[in-house]
């Protein structure tokens, strides 16, 4: 078992910048409507925000759409991450995403949740209204879930229960899970940040390919 950080993800309320000179890749402030392209839409806190990086590209969900584009598949990634968002913060803000299109819906939120104590029945409710709303607005919409995992300190009992929200939610709403975002990453400090809690570039990479293992068999088009 790989030794898990502390995502502790610092309040902004602004979202990231534009990221790519492509112009493939785009936040969600931006017109995604004029393309053709069917859309990944990435809503998370600061994992997916990319906290602390240079360059926003540099984000998972920036290396997502360089790996997609290389394939020559026709989806654009949205990132919508947000650092220092809570369940609870994505659970208030849903409905105002959902006024796109969204082909694939990841959802990357709990972290914040587990580190501030919050019981585990409103992370659950919460996670719950998120893809309860994604299902309701969009039927055809695909789910994926990002499991996240609680170091130690938190208890046995809540950390235990936290990693099990990912797991059963994932199961009784039939969709995709990653099952930790964070694997091989998580408490090695080569591969975050100063602050020990955020990936660096490296560590993105990484996260990015435990994302790919899972999305690429929610995305890849029909031989």
């Amino acid at each position: 078992m790989v030794a898990v950080a502390l995502i502790s993800c610092k309040n902004n309320p602004e979202t990231p910048s534009t990221a790519v000179e492509s112009g493939t890749y785009t936040t969600e402030n931006e017109n995604s409507t004029a393309s053709s392209n069917a859309t990944i839409l990435f809503f998370g806190d600061s994992i997916t925000a990319g906290y602390g990086l240079d360059d926003t590209n540099d984000a998972f969900p920036g290396i997502i759409q360089t790996k997609i584009d290389s394939l020559g598949w026709n989806y654009e990634v949205v990132n919508s991450g947000l650092s220092g968002e809570t369940t609870a913060g994505g659970r208030s803000r849903i409905e105002w995403i959902l006024n796109q299109e969204i082909d694939v819906f990841v959802l990357e939120l709990g972290a914040n949740d587990g580190l501030r104590g919050v019981p585990l029945s409103e992370t659950r409710g919460n996670l719950q209204a998120i893809i309860d709303a994604v299902k309701t607005k969009s039927p055809q919409t695909k789910i994926v879930l990002a499991g996240m995992q609680l170091p130690p300190n938190m208890g046995q009992a809540y950390t235990n229960e936290f990693k099990s929200i990912f797991i059963e939610l994932a199961e009784q709403n039939d969709i995709a899970l990653i099952p930790f975002i964070l694997e091989n990453v998580g408490g090695i400090a080569s591969l975050n940040q100063a602050d020990g809690i955020h990936p660096n570039v490296e560590g993105h990479k990484i996260v990015a390919e435990n994302v790919w293992d899972v999305l690429k068999d929610v995305i890849e088009p029909e031989s």
